[in-house]
Order: C-alpha cells, then structure tokens, then sequence
C-alpha cells in the first residue's frame, strides 16, 4: 500500500438516470483533476426516485450503471466504488448493489445490501427499503489492493451494525467504504458519529461518498460526504451541497494508530 488521494463524491440524484450519471461523471472529472487515484459514488448515484419507478427501470438502471462505472474506471484510470444501485431479482424486487472497479474496467468487488432501512421517523416520514429490495446474505468482502490497501464495503444503514464493520476489520481492512443516502432527520445526530465510531473502533479510514439535498418529494438527503482518519479525526467533509471530499490515504498513519491503540489486539470475546 502506497500513500494516495481518495475522493468521496456528493451528490443530489433525482429520478432521472441520465443527468445522474451526467453529474456523477462531472464529479468524477473534478476529483481526477485533483490527482486522486481511487473515486468512490453514493448510494443511489444513477437513480434516487420513487419506488415503483425504481421497480419499473431497473433493469435499465443496472445496465447503465454498471456500464458507466466501467467507462469512468477506464477513461479517468482510477479505481471506482458505485455505492449502490438497483439490480433486478424478479419483477417486483431488486439487490442494492455496491461495485467496485478497477482501471481496467473489471469488477473487482460486488457486495448486496444486508441491512435494509424500515423505519419510521418521528418526522412522520416512513421507509420501507424492503418492500422493493431483497436483503443480500453474505457478508461483505475485503478485497486487497496491492496499491490501495485492503478494502471493506458497505451500504449506509449497514453503519448502524458495528459487527459488520469488525468483521471486515477481522479480514485485515484498511479502508471502510460506506455510502450512504442518508436522511436528513437521522443524518443531523447520527452520521458523523457513527464514521467516527466506526473509525476508531477498527482503526480503519473511513470514506463515506453521501447524497444531499432535496431528490422528490418529501426525500431529502443529509449530506456531508466525509473521509476520516483511523484516529476519528475528520480529513473532509463535503457539506452540504454537491461536490467532492478529497483527502490522502496514508499507511504511516494507519500504522501509528494501530501501534499507539492496539486495540483489536485485545479483543477478548470473538
């Protein structure tokens, strides 16, 4: 693992697939600019509407995105992570779908959302993420990157779950991806926090590539894209309009942590 430059992207996507990707590749091109090596997207990059509309064009969506991704790794010659995006089980279900890519265009990493987000909000809002998606069922992978260090993937409500996060910390993970579309009620108290948590924790760096801003309706994303040291302490933070958290991946510092807090090496209930 060498030093280098990871972004985190921001963005607000609305029902509209193509000005998705449109802006998603803007964002892209602003981060390579900036020499960073490894770009990661949001939750929800290509399409964040209704339900049934999601139902009714994922086919369409996962063939774009997943050809987008491809694109972007090879034009730009970075390595991409595509936070999440439908992929069609059946006609009525879909897996939120996580892809990382590497230059060359191949996938290295797919991981299916296990923790599916249904709750009810005390805004009066109500999210029922299973009524459309099929939990995934195996744990997340680490894939080793010679270059880039070891790297954990996750989908935003997975954040909630710290047992998720040591295993892939278990597994030698250097970097947490965790993107997210996060609300804007539960985003307020509970975002920062939880990376934090999850950062000092497993001694890991954590990129968190989010959503903003109003998408339809009542939907409104939280924002704040972070990338935050194995210390917890914040390298960027993308407030709270579309843009791009650029900050540099170390392994000097992912060894002083570990050195200074040893502290997974004193687990005692596995």
């Amino acid at each position: 693992m060498k030093s280098y430059l990871a972004a985190a992207i921001q963005m607000t996507s609305l029902p509209e697939l193509e000005k998705n990707l449109i802006q998603a590749e803007e964002l892209i091109e602003l981060a390579v600019r900036q020499g960073v090596e490894l770009v990661t997207l949001p939750e929800n990059f290509s399409f964040l509407g209704y339900e049934a509309d999601k139902i009714a064009q994922a086919a369409a969506i996962a063939l774009a995105s997943e050809k987008f991704l491809k694109t972007m790794a090879q034009r730009f010659q970075v390595t991409i992570l595509g936070g999440g995006f439908p992929v069609p089980v059946d006609n009525s279900k879909v897996y939120n779908t996580a892809l990382l890519i590497d230059p060359s265009g191949q996938e290295l990493a797919c991981y299916q959302k296990v923790h599916l987000f249904d709750v009810n909000l005390p805004d009066g809002n109500t999210y029922r993420e299973s009524s459309t998606v099929m939990a995934g069922t195996q744990l997340p992978q680490v894939y080793s990157s010679q270059q880039l260090g070891n790297l954990g993937l996750s989908v935003c409500y997975d954040v909630r779950f710290p047992e998720l996060y040591r295993h892939l910390a278990y597994k030698g993970a250097d970097i947490l991806f965790v993107p997210a579309a996060f609300t804007a009620y539960t985003g307020k108290d509970h975002w920062q926090v939880l990376l934090q948590a999850r950062a000092i924790e497993n001694t890991c760096y954590i990129i968190a590539p989010a959503q903003t801003g109003k998408h339809y309706a009542t939907r409104q994303s939280h924002g704040h894209a972070m990338i935050i040291d194995p210390w917890g302490v914040i390298l960027a933070d993308a407030g709270d309009q579309p843009g791009v958290a650029i900050a540099e991946i170390k392994p000097s510092r992912l060894e002083q942590v570990r050195r200074q807090m040893p502290s997974l090496q004193h687990r005692v209930f596995l």
